[in-house]
């Protein structure tokens, strides 16, 4: 390193420095300015890649030259680009600013809403869409980092004939027209105009005055316009260095590329000669097996666009550490989780790694970092989430103000929907039994609801529609902050003032606070809240949206469409005393002792998915319109991004997936085996946690044990009354559960042997059919929320019962079906880019099926699709309220009502299940029950169908099931208890009334285990009881 930082240092001419991971670039620009700065030398100008990183190297600067001197000039080149402008603006204009990402998307659909150009018809339906402004917005990026014009676009587009681009052309120039208009730069035209700029021989000359020497720090993440304006800042004769490590160049959708190293070359290459290409050959901290593993997947990638010995010496550095690298694949993500924190717990006592010098690193920070944070913190690891490593919108404590920001932007009116998540929020207090309770009390409140569903008569009273009934004083406060709130917004207020009213005018705030300082696990949850709170407001106050409904849209589309890596207004530095959770893009320039690179997923990583499937950027260059990346260059971006997260270990790395039987991203990722070490899939980890909540458990168990010896249950026992004496400074216990008061079977068992009287059951048709599937998995699933996230496939049925939606409000063709599935597509997660085009293909064939039903039902006479329904029954002396809504509701030519169910999965039933199907019976009983009765008073029900939009029954035709009406089959078997009831979905809601009645949730096995997603923990598979 030492002749490396003589040769940086005394550098008179271009030099290219070649460095892998872990070799020390950073640290060698660091020796080589402080050793300027000792010998006298002219300053250096420094950049840097992002904010962080210049304040670090600006740091290290500084203690490495061991003397007080005038700040170090390190920066991004964003941040020199903006000071140039501000330098060598007009004296009476106005400085310029500069939009944040999500301001100027924001700014780029307020323009395509009001733009008076004309879109070629293919694209007018996405024009309004969130994915389309995104497209733009890295189109306008692309033309900028090339140094295009508007007119050079559009002329693009006509040499290729793509209309499109032609439009995209035009669009640019009224979007530079604006933004000239209000004094704003994005990032890419801040470059272009700095460019320009440095053009003006007395700009130049004054800036090049200001250092002797340039040093870059990772060269190769810079896009073209950021390398053309370091060639045109720096004249010849003037030392520059540049620092790449190609194969770890990972922002190629912000236009780097690894090529970057030998564009170089190319650029500072004169005629007395080509720039010195050097290479650092040491990697500190990393062993034999980690080189070797990384060298591995380098390999595939290909060789640097360097001369052939600097290439094979900076692919072989020489590892001086003691590393380890092991990779491990588990039966899903939970078990994959729990052993992420034994090792990090187990390197954290046994080996005493500290927590801040370990990381876990994903791919994708909005679908992996929440849940496997939380997974961690459950299990005791402390951990540390960079503020901007989650969206806003995405933050479980935002999202309740955000809607109230919203409903209050819209005049305080929520829908029964919003009202019910406004309420059931930490903004709300309430929790669903008051909600329920609620909704009875206004119902008895007013006689003439009539068959208003509860969930209105709620919203209804939020919004000041109808009283609130005496008592609730709770709900009279958050209708009176909603309408203070909309009124604040009808009188002109900014929507960081609106917020704060919601805020503030709730006792939210002093609970949040309250569980932060208490111990426990809900403190760490409170803290997160509160900081995710704060960074709320921070945005909202800095956010250039004006006052009023129109600002309300706009800071909420703000808000909405930031991105991960966020932009600056939730950059945030961590305390270093946890356990970082972060995407491996944030993870570049960082090292720890101890990284797990967690989540390798085919599908996942590599992400191949199109980015651009109208306007892709990457097709624009400096000669027109080409092919664009091919899927072999994205998945070698990808390995880059891997390799980089491997390479982030200075010490022992762990690389983890998941090997299952779900899906497409149930596969371990080829990198996986890549690493070129063996991959051990781990059945049974270790679940036991060094917690105290783990310990109680453990005392526990051993005091209880019958088989243990009568010292050792004792020893338990006395250590178990020791920790339930034990309080914190406020005398609350620091171990409640230690107390055998609060322990489970001491008591004699109850027996209940009918269900409490009185007591109202409100069942949907799902979940009646859950409980009476299977009432474990529904308890789990709906009580305790151990549902997993919804799939593609729950999505796809989301979409099309969209599509039908559509088809009752007006005509229906093919096409404009497609367009719809069109508008949406590109947001739907599919695991992999396979799999998206697998499934767009039997969407269309279901569109198409589903065309073909309408136009042979086009003469029904439609009630309405989606429409809600609740009835009152009595099953057993008690009542049970069915509610919910029908996909479609039809009237037939005798009044009657008749009910379809379009369904989207890929299994089919037998005739004799559909005639069973739980859920078309509870929708033809709540149509006897008056469930319907403001649309159709007095109707019957004429039956009900399944339609399967996935199978034919004849080519182009779904497969249509029906069900007899209840009149028609009142039951469907001689069992007694079946006949005891006046139909048999009255026997089936009798069945699951009592089930929850008496809380007893048993495991039921049955072909539906196959997809159960908590058979893992079932004792049904394992004999046991859990």
């Amino acid at each position: 390193m030492g002749d490396m930082r003589n040769v940086v240092a005394d550098a008179t001419g271009p030099v290219l420095v070649l460095g892998a991971a872990g070799t020390g670039k950073t640290t060698l620009v660091a020796d080589a300015v402080a050793a300027r700065i000792a010998s006298g030398a002219a300053p250096a100008l420094v950049f840097a890649a992002t904010r962080q990183a210049a304040s670090e190297l600006r740091d290290a600067i500084v203690r490495r030259a061991g003397r007080t001197t005038l700040a170090p000039q390190v920066m991004t080149i964003h941040a020199f680009c903006l000071a140039l402008l501000r330098r060598w603006a007009d004296a009476e204009d106005a400085l310029p600013t500069l939009l944040t990402a999500p301001e100027q998307e924001f700014r780029i659909r307020e323009l395509l809403r009001g733009w008076r150009g004309s879109w070629p018809a293919e694209l007018e339906a996405a024009v309004g869409t969130r994915a389309f402004a995104q497209q733009v917005r890295a189109v306008l990026a692309r033309a900028r980092q090339l140094g295009l014009d508007p007119d050079q676009v559009a002329d693009a587009g006509a040499a290729a004939g793509e209309p499109g681009w032609v439009a995209l052309g035009e669009f640019l120039a009224e979007y530079l027209d604006v933004l000239d208009a209000e004094g704003a730069l994005d990032y890419a035209e801040l470059v272009h105009r700095a460019r320009i700029l440095l053009g003006r021989p007395e700009v130049a000359d004054s800036v090049r005055r200001q250092f002797g020497a340039v040093y870059v720090d990772d060269w190769c993440e810079l896009d073209p316009a950021q390398i053309a304006l370091v060639r045109g800042l720096v004249p010849d004769g003037i030392p520059v260095v540049a620092l790449a490590d190609p194969d770890t160049s990972i922002y190629r959708f912000r236009g780097a590329h690894p090529r970057a190293s030998a564009e170089f070359v190319r650029l500072f290459t004169t005629p007395a000669g080509a720039p010195e290409v050097a290479v650092l050959d040491t990697a500190w901290g990393q062993g034999v097996t980690q080189a070797e593993a990384l060298a591995s997947v380098a390999r595939r990638l290909g060789a640097p666009a360097v001369d052939a010995g600097a290439a094979q010496a900076y692919r072989a550095p020489r590892p001086t550490g003691q590393g380890r690298v092991q990779a491990c694949t588990f039966a899903d993500g939970a078990t994959q989780a729990r052993h992420i924190a034994g090792e990090l717990r187990a390197a954290h006592l046994d080996d005493g790694v500290p927590w801040g010098e370990m990381a876990v690193l994903v791919r994708s920070g909005r679908r992996q970092i929440p849940p496997l944070a939380r997974a961690l913190a459950d299990a005791g690891i402390p951990v540390e989430v960079a503020g901007d490593e989650i969206g806003l919108a995405s933050e479980l404590a935002v999202r309740p103000l955000l809607l109230a920001l919203d409903v209050a932007g819209r005049g305080g009116v929520p829908d029964a929907d919003e009202a019910h998540r406004l309420l059931l929020s930490g903004w709300g207090g309430f929790d669903a039994v008051s909600i329920r309770t609620l909704g009875r009390l206004l119902r008895g409140a007013d006689a003439e609801v009539g068959g208003t569903p509860a969930p209105t008569l709620v919203a209804e009273a939020l919004a000041g529609l109808r009283p609130v009934p005496e008592g609730v004083d709770d709900l009279a406060d958050r209708r009176d902050l909603l309408a203070v709130a909309a009124a604040r917004v009808t009188a002109g207020a900014r929507p960081d003032e609106v917020l704060w009213e919601l805020w503030a005018g709730t006792d939210w705030p002093a609970r949040l606070r309250a569980e932060a300082l208490r111990p426990g696990d809900g403190a760490a949850r409170a803290n997160r809240d509160l900081d995710a709170i704060v960074a709320l407001f921070q945005l909202a106050h800095e956010s250039a949206a004006p006052g009023g409904a129109d600002g309300v849209r706009w800071f909420l589309a703000e808000v909405a469409q930031q991105q991960i890596p966020a932009d600056s207004q939730r950059e945030s530095a961590v305390a270093g005393r946890g356990v970082r959770v972060l995407t491996a893009h944030r993870a570049k320039g960082r090292h720890w002792a101890f990284t797990v690179v967690a989540g390798v997923q085919e599908g996942v990583w590599p992400d191949v998915r199109r980015r651009g499937s109208v306007f892709d950027a990457q097709r624009l260059s400096s000669a027109g319109l080409g092919e664009g990346v091919v899927t072999r260059e994205l998945v070698a971006s990808e390995r880059r991004l891997f390799l980089l997260a491997c390479s982030r270990a200075q010490g022992r790395l762990l690389v983890t997936a998941v090997e299952g039987t779900e899906g497409e991203d149930d596969r371990p990722s080829r990198f996986l085996t890549e690493l070129g070490v063996p991959v051990r899939h781990v059945v049974d980890p270790p679940v036991r946690l060094h917690t105290l909540r783990a310990l109680v458990a453990e005392l526990r168990r051993v005091a209880q044990d019958a088989e243990a010896a009568p010292g050792l249950r004792e020893a338990a026992a006395a250590r178990l009354a020791r920790l339930a004496d034990a309080t914190d400074a406020d005398g609350r216990p620091l171990a409640p559960d230690a107390d055998p008061a609060r322990w489970w079977g001491l008591l004699a068992p109850t027996s209940l042997t009918s269900p409490p009287r009185g007591e109202v059951v409100r069942l949907s048709p799902s979940q009646l059919e859950g409980v009476l599937t299977c009432p474990r998995r529904y308890f789990l699933n709906r009580e305790v929320k151990a549902e997993p996230p919804r799939s593609s496939t729950t999505i796809l049925g989301s979409v099309m019962h969209a599509v039908a939606e559509r088809a009752a409000s007006g005509e229906l063709t093919y096409a404009t079906a497609s367009e719809l599935l069109d508008a949406v597509w590109a947001d739907i997660p599919f695991p992999a880019a396979w799999l998206s085009a697998s499934e767009r293909a039997e969407a269309d064939a279901a569109v198409e099926r589903f065309v073909a039903w309408q136009s042979g039902h086009e003469h029904a006479d439609v009630v309405g699709v989606e429409v809600p329904f609740e009835a009152a029954i009595e099953v057993d002396g008690e009542v049970v309220v069915l509610a919910g809504s029908v996909d479609r509701l039809e009237r037939t030519p005798t009044g009657d009502l008749r009910v379809v169910d379009f369904k989207t999965g890929r299994s089919l039933p037998t005739q004799a299940e559909a005639a069973a199907s739980v859920q078309l019976g509870v929708y033809q009983l709540a149509i006897e029950a008056g469930g319907f009765e403001q649309h159709a008073p007095g109707a019957h029900s004429a039956g009900a169908s399944l339609v399967y939009l996935r199978h034919d029954a004849t080519p182009g035709w779904p497969k249509d099931y029906r069900q007899p009406s209840l009149a028609e089959k009142p039951h469907l078997s001689d069992d007694p208890d079946e006949l005891a009831h006046p139909t048999w979905v009255h026997h089936q809601v009798a069945q699951a009334r009592r089930v929850l009645a008496e809380g007893s949730f048993d495991a039921r096995p049955g072909g539906h285990c196959q997809w159960c997603p908590v058979r893992s923990s079932c004792p049904a598979r394992s004999g046991q009881v859990v």
